[in-house]
């Protein structure tokens, strides 16, 4: 059973005639005869009654109300497809971590809203390995998140690398490491730290260095939001390990101080992952798009040159 059978069929049986029921459906009246036909071979039964003016039998009748209710459902399903292909998606969803949220997305997200000024846009800040995974669950359509080669191998993800940056130290304007220029791991590992929770792509790669140092991270806090990192390193003793792009505005504060670690330094590649079927969505490749016009010219940049937007409030 085939849906243009279903459509001539109740052509046919709302037009009570085989030629109108062609023009309706834009094909040959030989077509239609053969396409009810072969239904009627299918479902076993006649369905209509060939006179002057066609007329169902009891089996069309008993038909008619499902296969109306088959093409309405139909009709409505290819109009939201021919929606979505022509961009007219009721929202699109992004996550992205939160160093990307606070100082890239601004001017995207204001150039995105003005370009689709009636579509929702709704930004999530998650954790790198988080935001991979509602992306690959469907719930955002595009992630912003630092490079996790294990969650986006996968054939139906585009991962396009936008730029990469070194890890430094954020600790109190008082603190001992203050002395050293240029910080040795040696120095380094001796410092209780504040971390990233799970699931945050920052925990893990501090971790590796750590493994590859020898050394052992002694983690005392887990944190998930770069003002707490900031609140309990000012305190005195505990350092963490920042992308300088989080840390960007702390010459500013006058109790908080930066430093760079020794050879080896932690770099981190900071990826924009969409999927294959999402992409070809206007909206979505739009969007895509915008972040690869913003961030490429910069990313070579280096990072404390670049300008800090101020945030948009109204983005969900």
């Amino acid at each position: 059973m085939r849906l243009e059978q279903l459509q001539a069929f109740l052509a046919v049986a709302e037009t009570g005639s085989f030629q109108q029921a062609a023009r309706k459906c834009g094909v040959t009246q030989s077509t239609v005869s053969r396409q009810i036909q072969s239904l009627e071979g299918d479902l076993g039964l006649p369905l209509l009654h060939r006179a002057a003016k066609a007329r169902l039998t009891l089996g069309g009748e008993r038909l008619l109300p499902h296969v109306r209710k088959i093409c309405q459902e139909w009709q409505v399903a290819t109009e939201e497809l021919n929606d979505l292909i022509g961009g007219k998606q009721p929202e699109l969803c992004i996550a992205a971590i939160q160093s990307v949220c606070a100082h890239y997305l601004p001017p995207i997200l204001q150039k995105f809203c003005s370009d689709f000024p009636g579509m929702q846009l709704r930004v999530t800040s998650l954790g790198s390995d988080r935001a991979l995974k509602v992306l690959k669950d469907g719930l955002v359509d595009v992630a912003i998140v630092m490079q996790n080669r294990f969650l986006t191998a996968s054939q139906e993800m585009i991962v396009d690398t936008l730029y990469e940056e070194p890890i430094e130290i954020l600790m109190a304007a008082h603190h001992p490491l203050t002395q050293y220029e240029i910080v040795p791991w040696a120095a380094l590992v001796q410092y209780p730290q504040v971390v990233f929770k799970d699931g945050y792509g920052m925990q893990r790669l501090v971790q590796e260095q750590f493994t590859r140092q020898g050394a052992t991270l002694n983690a005392v806090l887990e944190l998930n939001t770069l003002d707490a990192f900031r609140g309990v390193v000012r305190q005195g003793e505990l350092i963490a390990l920042l992308p300088r792009s989080a840390i960007l505005d702390v010459h500013l504060d006058a109790t908080l101080a930066t430093r760079s670690t020794e050879d080896p330094v932690i770099n981190r590649q900071v990826v924009l992952v969409t999927t294959r079927d999402r992409v070809l969505i206007p909206p979505i490749q739009h969007f895509c798009d915008l972040v690869r016009h913003h961030i490429y010219p910069q990313r070579d940049m280096p990072v404390t040159a670049r300008e800090v937007p101020i945030p948009l409030q109204h983005v969900v």
